[in-house]
């Protein structure tokens, strides 16, 4: 239930206009004067602000200040005399939403409150989408610093500040939607919209009206005009997930879309321009799918016009524990258990998996080990069976013969802390940031090696 203030020294009008306000369903509290405004924006969140322009003691300008001083998200209307319509229009540059004339009429009074409201209401969720979008996406929780990963992360930093159009490929599992976030966060339309869909999970009957939209009457069902998804997202980005299963006729619809920037709504004629940039992503080998038909070469290379691939996990096993040690802080956030770390030999058997469901999969076994574990340790019992009887398999490109299998991989980890700790001149949460991992781990992790951070000469 929005909150509302109603500031006016005329009790006539603040018993009327809090009537009707309470009526619309808002919680409304009055204030006779500037001064009682004051008390009340100090201890109390408005969503809404509606002030009389001339009142004794502080007027409705400072009124306006001290609410966008607060907070500026709350928006504000001003109530004007007659002739200070003019004064209206500075309130207004001055950050007020709109402002009315006294008495003001009741009907336009709530289109204006309930506009208000509506902005009010969007630019707050806004907001908090892109903190916790930016907090989850950024590229630090990337977890990966290996060649493969750092490759790619190059590329998305060279590639975010464009507009053009990323494919990016990748097996399921990998995070390609991740990747695209990313771009997206780090672009010029990061505070606009971003919209994700999969393709996958339309049914082939609803593709073109769910993307582009449909005009009312175009087909059973369809008893009101609907915007598309191009149309949210104008301004922002579309990311267009398992792309290669789309219908031929959505794909032509996108190759106009790439080609003019236009689309065109299901039942008109007309077309209509949007200002999107497409990301797509895909876990299919669209070159094959052009070889049978179910995807368009023109689009494919439209598309293809910067291609990111996602390399799966077991072609980068050198991430598997920066991995691990994020998902396991995350499990036990989660869980609130007091596990606090994973054996070596659960490593082993991590490290050496296949790991056909790539990252998602990964995460998963750790929250499963952790829920499961009847100790501060997870142990290989703790994790899949069928992970135990397939340890180690023939492919584990990085544990081929030669003098690394010669070194077990606490040996192998605690080489690389102290090697990353000796670049960074001990600096704990630089060293902590690269290895992907908390500042409290390290800290751990070096009191198990018995290494005194606070004596080099020790380590």
């Amino acid at each position: 239930m929005a909150q509302v203030l109603l500031v006016d020294d005329e009790k006539s009008i603040r018993i009327t206009l809090s009537a009707f306000l309470k009526k619309m369903g808002y919680q409304v509290d009055t204030a006779a004067d500037g001064a009682e405004a004051e008390d009340k924006i100090s201890s109390c969140h408005y969503d809404l602000i509606i002030t009389d322009l001339k009142m004794r003691d502080k007027g409705g300008l400072e009124v306006l200040q001290i609410a966008k001083g607060a907070n500026p998200l709350t928006e504000v209307i001003v109530l004007t005399g007659f002739g200070t319509v003019e004064s209206g229009v500075e309130a207004m540059k001055l950050g007020a939403y709109d402002y009315l004339t006294k008495p003001p009429d009741l009907e336009e009074f709530r289109l204006l409150v309930t506009k208000a409201l509506e902005r009010q209401q969007l630019r707050t969720e806004v907001l908090q989408l892109h903190s916790e979008l930016k907090e989850k996406y950024k590229f630090e929780n990337i977890i990966g610093r290996s060649n493969e990963m750092l490759q790619v992360l190059s590329v998305v930093t060279k590639v975010a500040p464009t507009d053009s159009t990323v494919l990016v490929t990748g097996e399921s599992g990998t995070g390609k939607e991740l990747i695209a976030r990313a771009i997206h966060l780090h672009s010029r339309r990061k505070n606009r919209a971003f919209i994700t869909i999969n393709c996958g999970a339309l049914p082939e009957n609803l593709q073109e009206s769910e993307l582009f939209g449909h005009a009312r009457g175009a087909f059973t069902g369809a008893i009101k005009e609907k915007r598309g998804l191009f149309q949210e997202a104008n301004g922002g980005t579309l990311f267009l997930d398992e792309i290669g299963e789309t219908m031929l006729s959505t794909q032509v619809k996108l190759l106009r879309f790439l080609q003019n920037g236009e689309i065109r709504r299901v039942g008109e004629t007309e077309p209509l321009h949007v200002d999107v940039r497409l990301l797509a992503a895909t876990n299919r080998n669209l070159e094959e799918a052009i070889k049978d038909g179910s995807f368009r070469e023109d689009l494919y290379y439209r598309l293809n016009v910067i291609p990111i691939h996602v390399p799966p996990l077991r072609e980068r096993r050198d991430d598997i524990p920066l991995l691990v040690n994020h998902f396991l802080e995350k499990a036990i956030a989660k869980s609130h258990k007091k596990v606090e770390s994973i054996s070596p030999d659960a490593m082993k058997v991590l490290t050496g998996w296949k790991w056909p469901g790539n990252v998602r999969e990964l995460e998963n076994v750790i929250e499963r080990g952790v829920i499961l574990c009847n100790q501060n340790v997870i142990m290989p019992n703790d994790l899949p069976p069928s992970m135990l009887h397939h340890a180690a398999p023939a492919e584990t490109a990085s544990l081929d013969a030669g003098p690394f299998v010669e070194r077990t991989l606490d040996e192998i980890e605690k080489d690389m802390i102290l090697k990353t700790l000796d670049k960074y001149h001990w600096n704990q949460k630089k060293t902590s940031d690269v290895l992907g991992i908390s500042t409290t781990t390290l800290w751990r992790k070096l009191k198990g090696y018995g290494i005194d951070p606070r004596n080099r000469e020790e380590g």
